[in-house]
């Protein structure tokens, strides 16, 4: 695995989310990353969830931390309609999360980390943690990639 400057981590992971949604800008894909955290977080206790931060790189700690409260009852994993749900729940008026979101930032994530630490700490936690990140390699590894910069200009 190459180690990239925080910023330019963070900044591939959202570009890798944005093209596995097959959406236009990273700043679509900003909700369904925070969505599929939080989502995430929410079926964790607070030492678990603080396992699962400690193998993240800063960026996507901070969104995984973002916004927490420790005090909100665990939920239990739920089946993908309900995960897509409350995935597209976070700013609803401004979430573009298409039906692939969770399994869009499962490979965002699996790019960006090393993934056997982050196996290892997940079985650790649970197999439906484990389960909520998996994916074949070859799924991540045949995952659409366009860095190209989208940006929509309509002249004056």
């Amino acid at each position: 695995m190459e180690y990239y400057h925080a910023t330019e981590q963070f900044e591939n992971f959202m570009l890798d989310a944005r093209d596995a949604a097959n959406l236009n800008t990273t700043n679509m894909a900003w909700n369904m990353v925070v969505g599929v955290l939080q989502a995430f977080r929410r079926r964790l206790s607070v030492v678990d969830a603080l396992k699962f931060a400690n193998v993240l790189p800063p960026g996507i700690r901070a969104l995984f931390v973002a916004d927490w409260d420790p005090n909100e009852a665990i939920k239990a994993f739920s089946p993908p309609e309900e995960l897509l749900d409350e995935i597209r729940s976070v700013r609803r008026q401004h979430n573009f999360s298409p039906d692939n979101a969770h399994k869009a930032v499962v490979i965002a994530l699996r790019k960006n980390v090393n993934t056997e630490v982050l196996d290892r700490t997940l079985l650790a936690i649970s197999v439906e943690a484990y389960q909520f990140w998996h994916l074949s390699d070859s799924v991540v590894k045949d995952s659409p990639i366009n860095r190209e910069l989208k940006i929509h200009y309509k002249g004056c």
